[in-house]
């Protein structure tokens, strides 16, 4: 599913699946990125390795991995991570980061969004997010996207460079999550800019 898009700015963005030829540009998305912003992301996205790894993850059917291209650069990742049956099979996890140059213009509500109809697809209730104490600006974008705050537990992991801190666990009923979106796009001057 590939979707060509607008920013708030008129900026053309192209949303789609992360594929196995993404490699090579996906590596290069994460060394956009600010050595703080790496110090949070689960896995240690310097190494090529591993973002070989994570698209092969994308195979057994539980994670879905999608990317916003502008100019022929990916400029923002995000995904979906599903249980495969269970006790949680309706619960999913998002996880989203966009580049620095394109933050504050609406890219993740988008992508946010992108990943939102996957998780009606895919049959998802709830979804959460797990992110580290210090990572305030993700706090506030989830707050204002309708996560609640469900559970912290203290020193639970710890960053690339080995500190611990405290994972927040935060919640979002998936209907409070589309009442958000839809209230995001409607209150902006979205529907001027596209």
């Amino acid at each position: 599913m590939d979707k060509q898009t607008k920013l708030r700015d008129g900026t053309s963005v192209l949303i789609r699946p992360l594929t196995k030829e993404d490699v090579d540009n996906s590596f290069s998305f994460f060394q956009t990125l600010s050595q703080n912003d790496r110090n949070y992301l689960r896995a240690d996205v310097t190494q090529k390795r591993i973002i070989e790894r994570r698209i092969k993850a994308m195979e057994n059917g539980n994670i879905y991995r999608f990317i916003a291209i502008i100019n022929g650069e990916i400029v923002a990742d995000g995904s979906l991570e599903l249980e495969e049956n269970g006790w949680k099979e309706h619960v999913g996890e998002l996880r989203l980061i966009v580049s620095p140059a394109y933050q504050r213009m609406g890219l993740g509500m988008l992508m946010a969004h992108e990943l939102y109809i996957k998780a009606v697809y895919e049959k998802v209730d709830e979804i959460i997010v797990k992110i580290m104490k210090p990572q305030n600006s993700a706090l506030r974008i989830f707050q204002r996207m309708g996560f609640k705050e469900h559970a912290t537990f203290p020193d639970y992991v710890k960053d690339v460079d080995g500190n611990k801190h405290d994972l927040i666990v935060m919640r979002c009923d998936l209907q409070i999550l589309w009442d958000e979106l839809e209230n995001y796009f409607e209150d902006s001057d979205w529907q001027r800019a596209r």
